[in-house]
């Protein structure tokens, strides 16, 4: 079992967190941007740990419904990735990816090409995020299929909120702001297991 306890990090170790956060999430903006050919802005990631709740209320309330991209990691580490957009914002990117534009609906269900094309988003947006991670930590890292979930916030958090209850009762959040002509905020959920941790940050040269 590792050392690593969520609720006690140390400054260095929260800010190398950030640094993972900051690459991947521009990675994945760069990735994102090639993917609906053209250009998509990023502001600075802000990466937080937060309790269960607080996540919820990030997001605009557990009662939000949110797009939910969800996937394993295996190889060096194991864990899981979580990438969360609110209903409007995945509405937006798969009009814009259809080339439907501003033309496309903002709300309400979505259709089984508009479903696929949300995952393929999502796979491409953790793909890029896990690189990164991987390019970092010199370490191979495996992204599952991905697992779509259209729900309200509290209940697709609840998946991370179990696993992350085994490292303490906080969440490592990424909130990421894309803008084009619209600011959209997406959400980075990283949850490696506990033996995980260690080996990052071993890989880093930093000591828990």
């Amino acid at each position: 079992m590792g050392s690593f306890d969520l609720n006690n990090v140390s400054q260095q170790y929260f800010d190398v967190l950030k640094e993972i956060g900051n690459i991947g999430a521009g990675n994945a903006t760069t990735a994102l941007a090639q993917m609906l050919g053209q250009k998509v802005d990023m502001k600075v990631p802000q990466v937080k740990l937060l309790n269960f709740q607080e996540v919820g209320a990030i997001m605009g309330g557990e009662e939000q419904i949110m797009a939910g991209i969800y996937l394993l990691v295996e190889g060096d580490i194991t864990g899981s990735i979580m990438f969360l957009l609110q209903e409007e914002a995945a509405h937006i990117f798969v009009n814009q990816l259809m080339g439907v534009g501003s033309g496309g609906k903002t709300e309400g269900g979505f259709d089984e090409m508009e479903l696929s094309a949300l995952k393929e988003i999502g796979n491409i947006i953790t793909g890029a995020y896990l690189n990164s991670l991987s390019m970092l930590t010199n370490m191979t890292i495996y992204p599952s299929i991905p697992d779509l979930s259209i729900d309200m916030a509290g209940a697709i958090l609840s998946v991370p909120a179990i696993e992350f209850g085994e490292v303490g009762d906080k969440m490592l959040l990424i909130q990421t702001q894309f803008t084009d002509e619209k600011e959209i905020d997406g959400f980075f959920i990283l949850v490696p297991d506990l033996e995980s941790y260690d080996k990052i940050m071993a890989s880093l040269g930093i000591q828990i």
